[in-house]
């Protein structure tokens, strides 16, 4: 089993920066693809960018792409996702997610493990 925690939303002004965080616990994620994903009010669950924990091999929503980067840190088990250049339409709650092995669709139902969510409200 593993569990996933989020940080870092917060208000931020169109333009300025945020970074989030997920830290798994309960079991190690090598050998797991961790993903961001994120939901509007009044919309579905959209995929972010994902990371294979051992290799990389790192995908983004073209939305984010040149914006926002993923990365993660093995020693401390954590996962981040920096965002640049925020606009209002970034606006949603942001999750953090864990599949063992590679999801073959950049899908929700994809993902196994999912975070709580953390609110990211960015002002025009």
């Amino acid at each position: 089993q593993v569990q996933l925690t989020e940080s870092g939303g917060g208000l931020v002004q169109a333009g300025g920066s945020l970074r989030l965080a997920c830290v798994a616990s309960g079991r190690t994620v090598s050998g797991y693809t961790m993903g961001w994903f994120r939901q509007a009010p009044g919309k579905e669950r959209e995929f972010v960018a994902r990371i294979i924990w051992s290799g990389g091999n790192i995908r983004y929503a073209d939305s984010v792409k040149g914006r926002f980067t993923i990365s993660r840190d093995g020693a401390r088990n954590t996962m981040y996702l920096q965002m640049n250049s925020l606009k209002p339409e970034d606006t949603a709650v942001y999750y953090c997610a864990a599949q063992f092995g590679v999801p073959n669709t950049f899908t929700p139902p994809a993902y196994s493990y999912w975070g709580q969510g953390t609110q990211v409200t960015v002002s025009s």
